[in-house]
């Protein structure tokens, strides 16, 4: 990047898997063509460049996970795996001719406002350069998250995260240790215990696992879908209102779903029929509480001779002796983590220096919190894509972020419009107010009411990660940006760049329409 340093571009995108693509294909859409996007790998694809492990795939259907404005008839499968996902993205990036604006191996290191000149610097692996507006697209499961485990670093075999699978080490007639039962281990565990000499799964808490209804999809619809495309739009949008009609029951009347629960212990009673073993397996929670989590094949495969299911999370390591909280004692060859992602404390926070010299971890210090999950106070012309309160619990993501490249299109026809060097910065009381009744809402939601400890939750155990209504009314509040909810800062006519002063110019009270959250 050494011919791009300290230049100056209208706006940098961070990121390159289903948000920071999909922010620039809409920025090309709006006519804004001066844009990077910067991506700290090699290639393009995010979380489905990085999570390669066997049994990769997506638990949305492919045609509900994928980009509306870039439908793709050619899915091989009703859930697509990890290849044919990563393949997509490449596609997009080749198709909206994204390339010349994406920068590889240009991890952001800083990003700090500069109060004078109302832009950003930012410092990268390759440089540095700046920008009138940021949109951070780092995405919440990027950086894999290890337990603190005492004995690990004596480990005297071999240990990775899903997330950064070893390919080159061979499981054939190994002793796995897989921690964790989320949505990877279900999908690993399946894939290595025909592999292993002993698998045994260490089950802090076991998830509520449904069928996976999956199937080829045949040519001849994917040649309908080709040459009929309204065909795949209403395939999706079937997909989507049924997803959509699921939605009350998680939010509004979780004692709804104690039907589902039924049907779930059922589909575990047809593969498992240790009783002693369907009791470990059997979750004390509401369904719906954690992700409900999509396998056909998870219960065989811990019904298998050859795997062990230690129903107590890891405490200790002891050389190759792992020790359970309950005292069971398992020796293993390699151990696997299945154990997500920092997602509420997320680790480009520490990296952004806002308007008042604090990082955005700093002001997050108390939770996560950012008006319609996309600015925070402090930060002007700085927005997040699957930011706080914006992820879901039961359909896919990229109807979510859709909605935030529609907040973020208006961001940029607003500054527009404002004229001159100018930004947004939210304000406080905008932003507490809309984090408010977001909280408010969630008190009678199944994540906050069902009983257990999920990765939704912070360290203080409030959700900042779920958005408590249905994906078709957050994309109603999303569609424009209220000024009244933004201080404008604005240089003075004629000021040079150089010079500091900076004018605010008040449009309104801080106000949060009623409608918006209620």
């Amino acid at each position: 990047m050494a011919e791009h340093e300290h230049e100056h571009v209208r706006v940098a995108v961070i990121g390159s898997g289903f948000g920071g693509l999909g922010a620039a294909v809409r920025l090309r859409r709006e006519g804004v063509t001066d844009f990077v996007v910067l991506e700290r790998a090699d290639s393009v694809g995010g979380t489905w460049r990085d999570n390669t492990y066997p049994g990769c795939a997506c638990d949305v259907p492919s045609h509900l996970y994928s980009f509306s404005f870039a439908p793709n008839p050619d899915w091989p499968r009703t859930f697509s795996g990890q290849e044919h996902i990563r393949a997509y993205l490449e596609h997009v990036a080749d198709v909206f001719r994204l390339r010349p604006h994406i920068r590889l191996n240009s991890e952001v290191k800083m990003m700090t406002w500069n109060a004078e000149r109302l832009c950003w610097d930012i410092e990268t692996a390759g440089g540095s350069l700046s920008a009138d507006f940021v949109v951070s697209a780092t995405g919440p499961l990027s950086d894999p998250k290890i337990p603190e485990i005492p004995g690990l670093d004596s480990f005297p075999g071999k240990v990775f995260h899903s997330a950064r699978w070893d390919h080159d080490y061979d499981l054939r007639g190994k002793r796995v240790a897989m921690v964790g039962t989320g949505a990877s281990a279900i999908q690993i565990v399946p894939a290595v215990q025909p592999l292993a000499g002993r698998l045994t799964l260490f089950q802090r808490t076991p998830p509520w696992v449904m069928p996976r209804v999956d199937r080829a999809i045949t040519p001849a619809e994917r040649a309908l879908h080709r040459a009929l495309p309204f065909t795949s739009r209403l395939r999706r949008g079937l997909l989507w209102g049924i997803r959509e009609l699921q939605v009350q029951a998680f939010t509004k009347r979780p004692d709804e779903l104690g039907l589902v629960e039924k049907l779930a212990k059922r589909n575990m009673a047809r593969s498992v029929k240790d009783p002693a073993l369907r009791a470990k397996l059997t979750p004390d929670y509401r369904i719906g509480c954690k992700r409900i989590l999509l396998s056909s094949e998870y219960y065989p495969a811990l019904a298998k001779p050859n795997v062990d299911v230690v129903a107590s999370g890891l405490s200790e390591i002891r050389g190759s002796v792992l020790v359970a909280a309950d005292g069971t004692e398992t020796e293993a060859d390699v151990i696997v983590f299945g154990t997500g992602f920092h997602v509420t404390d997320m680790p480009i926070a520490e990296r952004v220096v806002g308007a008042d010299g604090r990082t955005l971890a700093e002001s997050w210090k108390d939770g996560m919190e950012a008006l319609r999950g996309a600015s925070a106070a402090g930060f002007p012309n700085w927005m997040t894509i699957i930011g706080p309160n914006t992820g879901l619990g039961n359909s896919s993501m990229i109807l979510m972020i859709e909605s935030q490249l529609n907040y973020m299109a208006d961001f940029v026809r607003q500054l527009d419009v404002l004229g001159g060097r100018v930004a947004l910065d939210a304000r406080p009381g905008a932003v507490h107010a809309w984090n408010r009744r977001v909280q408010e809402r969630m008190k009678r939601t199944v994540w906050n009411t069902g009983g257990c400890d999920s990765w939704y939750l912070d360290a203080k155990g409030r959700n900042t990660t779920i958005w408590p209504g249905t994906t078709g009314e957050f994309r109603r509040v999303t569609r424009r940006v209220d000024l009244t909810e933004y201080e404008v800062l604005r240089k003075p006519v004629g000021e040079s760049v150089g010079q500091s002063s900076v004018g605010q110019s008040s449009v309104g009270q801080s106000s949060v329409g009623e409608e918006a959250v209620a």
